[in-house]
């Protein structure tokens, strides 16, 4: 019998992905019509409230939950993190 081999692969999240996860993980909503500052405070109290490994899990939880809903969340998610912090760089 041979034994499984497991190959342990390096996964790091970027800074805007984790950003989305948790825009997206947050009680912020596309109808609320969001600006940057709005954006980053919502960010910032999801990550406080249940940390980076909780958002992932809120996020996985999500697309078990309601995948159609979820897909076109984090596409928003990820357009409105984009803007947000490309302006803010600027």
């Amino acid at each position: 019998m041979t034994t499984p081999v497991f190959i342990e692969v390096p996964f790091e999240l970027s800074l805007t992905a984790a950003r989305t996860d948790a825009l997206f993980a947050s009680a912020l909503q596309r109808s609320d019509e969001p600006n940057s500052e709005q954006v980053r405070k919502a960010i910032g109290v999801v990550v406080k409230r249940v940390g980076f490994r909780g958002v992932v899990a809120l996020v996985a939880q999500e697309f078990g939950d309601h995948p159609e809903a979820a897909v076109d969340r984090m596409r928003w998610a990820r357009s409105v993190v984009g803007w947000t912090y490309t302006a803010s760089s600027r």
